[in-house]
C-alpha cells in the first residue's frame, strides 16, 4: 500500500485506488493527481491500495480486498490483511474509491444508503447514475468509512482513466480540499434488489442495456444459445457476461433522483 498526504494537518477526505489490481483507472488517476503541485485547502489522503495485485495485473492475490473490510491484521490472506491496514488509513476520512467495470462504459457512483452525504456530493460528480447498495455491504469499504465508490468505465480503457482523473477532481472540489466550483446535476438514483443468478454453462450472452428498464417476460440474457427472461419489470446494473463468475449482474428499480427538484428520503 502507497500512501501520500497534501496539505498539513490530519486528514479528513481520502481518494483510494487499486482496491482491485486489474483495474488501472483509479491507480493511474492518484498517480496523475500526485504528479501534479496541487494547491489544497484541507489535507488529503492518496492511496494505492493492492499493489501486489496491480503488480500482477489480477484482481487480487488471496481474497476479494472489496469484500474483505475491515479486515485482520492477523489474517493469512494478503488482502485482509491489507483491508486492516487502510481501514486504518482511512478512518475518519469521507473517501473516494476508485473502480471500474466490465459492463458500462459511462461512470456512475455507488453508495450504502441516501442520506445527506449521497445527496450532496454526487450531485456535483459527473455520473449517469447512483446506485445504492445497502443490502449488498458486507465486506466493502463502506464498512471501514463513509465512502462513496465509483465506476470510472470500461476496464483497462483510457476513457476510464480519464473519467476517474475527472471525478476525483470534482470529489476534491465538492469537499473543499481544491479550490474552485462545481456543477450539480440531477442524478437518477437506482436501489439494487437482488443478485442475477447464472448457471453453469460454456457461453453466456446479454441483450439488456444497464440502467435501461427490462419489462417482465423480455428475454435479457442467454446461457448457452437458451434465452433468459426476466419475471418481474426491472433495472440491470453491472450486467455483463463475463464480469462475474455465478451472476449476470443485480436488479435495481429507479427510487427517484438527487440533486434536482425531485429528491427521495427527505
Amino acid at each position: 500500500m502507497r500512501v501520500e498526504q497534501r496539505g498539513e494537518g490530519t486528514p479528513e477526505v481520502a481518494v483510494v485506488g487499486g482496491i482491485h489490481g486489474d483495474e488501472p483507472c483509479g491507480v493511474r488517476a492518484v498517480e496523475r493527481l500526485l504528479d501534479e503541485p496541487l494547491t489544497v485547502d484541507r489535507p488529503v489522503k492518496f492511496i494505492v491500495a493492492n499493489e501486489e495485485a496491480i503488480a500482477r495485473e489480477e484482481r487480487y492475490v488471496d481474497a476479494d480486498l472489496n469484500r474483505a473490510f475491515p479486515g485482520d491484521p492477523d489474517a493469512e490472506e494478503h488482502e485482509r490483511r491489507l483491508a486492516a491496514e487502510i481501514s486504518e488509513e482511512i478512518e475518519g476520512c469521507l473517501t473516494l474509491a476508485i473502480h471500474s467495470t466490465q459492463s458500462y462504459a459511462e461512470p456512475f457512483a455507488v453508495v450504502d444508503g441516501i442520506d445527506d452525504l449521497a445527496r450532496e456530493v454526487p450531485p456535483q460528480l459527473s455520473v449517469t447514475a447512483l446506485v445504492e447498495t445497502s443490502e449488498y455491504i458486507e465486506g466493502r469499504i463502506f464498512v471501514a468509512t463513509d465512502a462513496i465508490e465509483i465506476e470510472a468505465g470500461l476496464q483497462g480503457s483510457a476513457q476510464a482513466e480519464e473519467n476517474a482523473l475527472r471525478i476525483a477532481r470534482e470529489f476534491l472540489t465538492a469537499t473543499g480540499v481544491l479550490p474552485g466550483d462545481t456543477v450539480r446535476r440531477e442524478v437518477p438514483v437506482y436501489k439494487l434488489l437482488r443478485a442475477i443468478d447464472k448457471r453453469p454453462a460454456t457461453e453466456y450472452e446479454v441483450f439488456a442495456e444497464n440502467f435501461e428498464r427490462v419489462t417482465a417476460g423480455e428475454p435479457f440474457a442467454a446461457v448457452d444459445g437458451e434465452a433468459v427472461t426476466a419475471e418481474t419489470d426491472f433495472f440491470p446494473v453491472l450486467l455483463s457476461a463475463y464480469g462475474y463468475a455465478s451472476v449476470f449482474g443485480y436488479a435495481a428499480e429507479r427510487v427517484g433522483s438527487v440533486g434536482g427538484e425531485v429528491t427521495i428520503g427527505e
